[in-house]
Formats: C-alpha cells, sequence, structure tokens
C-alpha cells in the first residue's frame, strides 16, 4: 500500500476510524528534516504493509489538523490506534523507532 495523503476530508475514515494502526507523518515542502524523515518513513510504509497505514500530512495545506492535533515543529509522527493518539515523535527520527511503536 502506498503512503496516503491525508487531508481534513479523508482523516477520519482514513486515521481515525482504520481497524489497523496508522502513522501519521505531519510535514513540510520547505522543511530540510521534513525532507530527511520522508524516505525512512515511506521504507517503513512498505516494510509493514498490512500491519500498519502510513499517511502523510502537508502542515501547510492542512493546518487545521496541524493544529487539531498540536504539531508545533515537523517532522511530528503521530501514531494512531482505535482513533486514539497513542504516541508522538518529534523530530528525524530512525526507521528502528518507528517500527517500537507497533
Amino acid at each position: 500500500m502506498a503512503v496516503l495523503t491525508l487531508t481534513k476530508e479523508n482523516f477520519e475514515v482514513e486515521a481515525l476510524n482504520s481497524d489497523i494502526p496508522v502513522l501519521v507523518d505531519f510535514w513540510a515542502e520547505w522543511c530540510g528534516p521534513c525532507r530527511m524523515f520522508s524516505p525512512i518513513v515511506d521504507e517503513f510504509a512498505e516494510e509493514n504493509e498490512g500491519r500498519v497505514k502510513v499517511g502523510k500530512v502537508n502542515v501547510d495545506e492542512q493546518p487545521e489538523l496541524a493544529g487539531q492535533y498540536g504539531v508545533m515543529s515537523i517532522p511530528t509522527a503521530i501514531l494512531f490506534k482505535n482513533g486514539e493518539t497513542a504516541s508522538t515523535m518529534v523530530g528525524v527520527q530512525p526507521k528502528s523507532a518507528l517500527e517500537e511503536l507497533i
């Protein structure tokens, strides 16, 4: 499964109502650390297909979602389980840190 582009229109269905955990990467085009983190997230998504869903929220295009989840710095990765925030990580993380979440 490819990484999903999450928006306020599909966030509830794709992230909050998912039957498997969902890792959401909050990022922006201009953010250098986000560009470093993106391939790590993509690789994590590929390796954990079926176990976890992965989506990305562009904070410039979706400021309401960033505000709703208290995203103050990017990149921020939030893991949702059963519609609730289960874990939050700020900054570039190694893939092993993402794997520990699930």
